[in-house]
C-alpha cells in the first residue's frame, strides 16, 4: 500500500510545478494563487461543519501550530515556487532546487526529532544531491541568460519555509487529524494570498479558460493529492523516506516538463534520473526502525 500511496505522492507533488508553469503566463502569481485556495477553502469549511468528528479534541493551541504550518508549508512554499516560474526558471529546475530537502531534514531529524540517519541512508541522501545537481546544471545552462540568476535562490527559500513546517508538525504534543490540518492550512493560505492579491491589485482574475484550467489542475492534483499524502505519508513511513522521495520529484518534473513543454531534456537529465532512482533504492534498503512521526510523538 506504501508503495502505492508514493508513487501517487510523486505525481502528485510534480504535477504541481506543471500547474504552476500552465498558469505563469495566464496571470501574476499572486492571482493564481489566491483563486486556488479561496474556492477550495469555502469547499473545506462547508464540510467541516457537516463533519464535526475530525475536529472533536482540537484546541486553541493545536489550532495556531496548524496556521504557522500552514503559513509555511503552503504559503512561504507554494509563494516561492510559483514566483520563481513566473521569472523564468523551468518547472524541472525549480524542482531540483526543491530537491535539496531532504539533506537539510536529514541532517536535522536526529537533534530535532530523534530520528537518526544510518549511514547507507546518508550515502542516499548524498547520491540523490548528486543526481539533483547534475540535473540542474543541465537545465541552468540551457537556459542561458534568459533567466536571472538571482531566481534560482528563491525555490530554495521555499525549500527551507517546508522543511520548517516538517519539523513544526513533527514536533507537535499530539497529532491533529489530517482532514482538520488540510482545512485549516487552506483557509490560511487563502487569507495570506488574497491579502498579498489585494495588496498588489491583482485580486481579479483573467477570463481567459485557461487560467482556470490551471486553477483546477491545481486543486485537485497537487493539494488534495501531492499535499494531502505528504502528511499521510510522513506519518507512516517516517520524515527521511518521505523526504526521500522528493528527490524524485526534479527528474519526473523534467521529464513531465520536456513532454508537456519543450523544456531542456538531454543526457545529463537521463543521468539525474538514474542517479535520483538508484538514491530512493539506497535509502529504502537502509533504513532504521525509527518510529514515524505520527508514533514518535
Amino acid at each position: 500500500m506504501n508503495a502505492l500511496l508514493s508513487v501517487a505522492f510523486v505525481l502528485c507533488w510534480s504535477s504541481g510545478f506543471i500547474g504552476a508553469k500552465l498558469g505563469a503566463g495566464t496571470a501574476d502569481a499572486s492571482t493564481l494563487l489566491m483563486w486556488r485556495f479561496l474556492p477550495l477553502a469555502a469547499v473545506l469549511v462547508a464540510a467541516a461543519a457537516l463533519s464535526r468528528k475530525a475536529w472533536r479534541g482540537l484546541t486553541l493551541r493545536d489550532a495556531g501550530r496548524q496556521v504557522a504550518i500552514g503559513a509555511l508549508s503552503q504559503s512561504g512554499y507554494l509563494l516561492s515556487v510559483y514566483y520563481a516560474i513566473q521569472l523564468g526558471v523551468s518547472s524541472g529546475t525549480t524542482a531540483l532546487i526543491d530537491g535539496v530537502q531532504p539533506l537539510v531534514a536529514g541532517a536535522l531529524a536526529g537533534p530535532l526529532l530523534r530520528q537518526y540517519v544510518s549511514r547507507r541512508q546518508w550515502l542516499g541522501l548524498w547520491l540523490g544531491l548528486a543526481g539533483v545537481a547534475t540535473v540542474t546544471v543541465a537545465d541552468a545552462g540551457a537556459s542561458g541568460a534568459d533567466v536571472s540568476r538571482w531566481a534560482y535562490f528563491i525555490p530554495f527559500l521555499g525549500m527551507l519555509s517546508l522543511v520548517a513546517a516538517t519539523f513544526l508538525e513533527g514536533r507537535s504534543p499530539r497529532p491533529v487529524a489530517p482532514r482538520a490540518a488540510l482545512t485549516i492550512h487552506c483557509v490560511t493560505s487563502a487569507v495570506l494570498f488574497s491579502a498579498l492579491a489585494v495588496g498588489a491589485g491583482a485580486a481579479v482574475p483573467p477570463a481567459d479558460s485557461s487560467f482556470w484550467t490551471a486553477t483546477a489542475w491545481l486543486v485537485v492534483l497537487p493539494t488534495f493529492g501531492g499535499y494531502g499524502l505528504y502528511w499521510l505519508l510522513l506519518r507512516r513511513s517516517g520524515l527521511t523516506e518521505v523526504n526521500t522521495l522528493m528527490f524524485l520529484m526534479a527528474p519526473v518534473t523534467a521529464v513531465w516538463g520536456a513532454l508537456m513543454f519543450g523544456e531542456h531534456f538531454g543526457l545529463q537529465t537521463a543521468i539525474g534520473l538514474a542517479v535520483g532512482l538508484a538514491a530512493v533504492v539506497v535509502v529504502r534498503r537502509g533504513r532504521n526502525p525509527v518510529a514515524p512521526l505520527a508514533a514518535s510523538r
